[in-house]
């Protein structure tokens, strides 16, 4: 409703409607939890171009009330996981398994999702209930809905940040036995912190600036690093592993950037990329999950209020590095991210601290949040997990 303001109001029930006609390719949804994303908070803070009245949302899972005529593959009565990524299916782009920049359901630029600014206007998941296009296509139905139910704090997170974190890691290049670095804290940087361990690295370092965070990866065995002090991140990577630089570097924090040692205080948009290349090692690879954006109107500078930033690219490319930026094509992940999660060898939801609120509850839990909670907030807005 304007910066710093959000408020739950009472909305139309969604109908399967695109435009003028019947979308009979989509379903209608209760949903079951909606999660709570960086990415909103970014919103909510005035930091996009984002307009007041947004319904806001794309972390959204569950279960079909209503399918349209065309919809063939699930059915009323699904527990689905619903990628963040609005994908039709059809075009170039989602034919390539690209569905973060579908072709097709955003008419200012490639790529669209629920709830969110520049992506198309669709409407947003913290609801009741949704509408999801293209049925068939986007939703991951759960095998057996009591065994998801059983594990929904962990399998909610397949919509958007176990992905997202996972798909850092991948694209910057962990393996077995690497060492990574993870910049940032948050629940994305958590969750790539968690997927760098199912992919079999060795050592997992997580940076943050909040010492409860820091705690939070600790938890599950990572080693963390304390961006206030005034050592370098490579001398306290070398304390940790022997030498000052790691096998690839994760960007989990985006454009909100701050300083290190003492400049936290102040915003600087492009130290983590510059930091990330200054202790990768040649060869290595940049995952970059965070969030960057064409439009900041609380940006630093002129040049930050369009998403130019002063990257020291001539390091990264002397050093051979590899980056991958954008967003996470959810569909190439997730039925994997699912099964891990299903037979035991992930608990996205413990290395997150999932943690459960009302819909009423969540102007507090974006206010919490925003402080640097050490948790993720999962909306159950119709009180079914707590039962």
């Amino acid at each position: 409703m304007g910066s710093g303001k959000v408020e739950v109001q009472s909305i139309d029930f969604p109908k399967l409607v695109l435009g003028d006609r019947k979308c009979e390719h989509g379903v209608i949804l209760k949903v079951v939890c909606t999660n709570i994303c960086g990415s909103d908070q970014h919103m909510v803070r005035g930091r996009t171009t984002a307009a007041a009245g947004l319904i806001l949302g794309h972390e959204i899972t569950g279960e079909v009330i209503e399918a349209g005529r065309d919809v063939e593959f699930v059915s009323v009565g699904d527990l689905v996981s619903v990628p963040f990524n609005i994908a039709c299916g059809r075009c170039r782009n989602c034919k390539e398994r690209k569905t973060g920049i579908c072709l097709n359901v955003n008419p200012a630029r490639p790529g669209a999702a629920y709830g969110y600014v520049d992506m198309g206007g669709w409407v947003g998941g913290q609801a009741e209930y949704i509408m999801v296009p293209y049925a068939d296509f986007n939703l991951l139905k759960f095998p057996d809905k009591d065994q998801a139910m059983a594990k929904i704090k962990d399998l909610t997170l397949l919509s958007d940040i176990f992905p997202t974190g996972y798909h850092g890691a991948v694209t910057a290049g962990v393996g077995p036995g690497t060492i990574v670095y993870v910049a940032g804290a948050g629940p994305v940087g958590l969750a790539c912190a968690h997927g760098s361990q199912l992919l079999g690295a060795a050592c997992v370092i997580v940076g943050d600036l909040i010492p409860e965070r820091l705690a939070q990866a600790k938890s599950f065995g990572c080693e963390t690093v304390d961006l206030r002090k005034d050592a370098t991140l490579g001398e306290q990577i070398e304390q940790i592993v022997g030498e000052p630089e790691v096998d690839c570097g994760v960007d989990c924090v985006g454009f909100e950037a701050r300083g290190h040692g003492k400049d936290t205080a102040v915003e600087r948009p492009a130290t983590v990329l510059n930091a990330l290349m200054e202790v990768v090692r040649a060869g290595g690879g940049v995952g970059i999950p965070g969030l960057y954006v064409t439009g900041d109107p609380g940006g630093v500078d002129d040049n930050a209020k369009v998403g130019n930033l002063g990257i020291r690219i001539g390091l990264g490319w002397a050093k051979s590095h590899h980056f991958m930026t954008g967003q996470c094509p959810v569909m190439t992940y997730h039925r994997q991210l699912m099964q891990a999660i299903l037979f035991g060898k992930a608990n996205p939801a413990k290395a997150c601290n999932a943690t459960m609120i009302s819909l009423d509850e969540a102007p507090q839990g974006y206010s919490d949040f925003d402080q640097g909670a050490a948790k993720k907030y999962v909306i159950d807005p119709h009180g079914l997990v707590a039962a």
